[in-house]
């Protein structure tokens, strides 16, 4: 299964963004082979609007079954949902603090979007 992450670094160690779709980069792990790849989504860091649904398409293309992110607004949050995709939200400072908590099982998923739209 692969899982994006919210970044704005390069890698494992790299800071969890507090926001899903305004994020600089998704960092896409593949728990299977336990490798990593960054992708970047500086096309919606400043979108005036849609950066939240253009995003969710985004990892949804990449085949992500899971999401763990600071924040996830409600069209972002419609679109993973539609598409089978877990939402999970944490406030740990890092990827990889965010990776462990996942694979401890100390993650909640999310029932529904947890910021209005356009939330910054």
């Amino acid at each position: 299964m692969k899982i994006a992450f919210t970044t704005s670094g390069t890698d494992i160690n790299a800071p969890l963004d507090s926001r899903f779709g305004r994020a600089p980069k998704f960092l896409i792990y593949d728990a299977a082979s336990e490798t990593f790849e960054v992708i970047d989504n500086q096309q919606n860091l400043n979108a005036a609007q849609g950066a939240g649904i253009q995003s969710a398409e985004t990892v949804a293309r990449l085949g992500v079954g899971v999401v763990v992110t600071g924040h996830c607004g409600p069209k972002a949050f419609r679109v993973l949902s539609t598409a089978g995709i877990k939402v999970f939200t944490t406030q740990v400072p890092t990827v990889a603090a965010a990776l462990e908590q996942y694979r401890n099982g100390a993650l909640a998923e999310a029932n529904s979007a947890d910021v209005g739209g356009h939330w910054m």
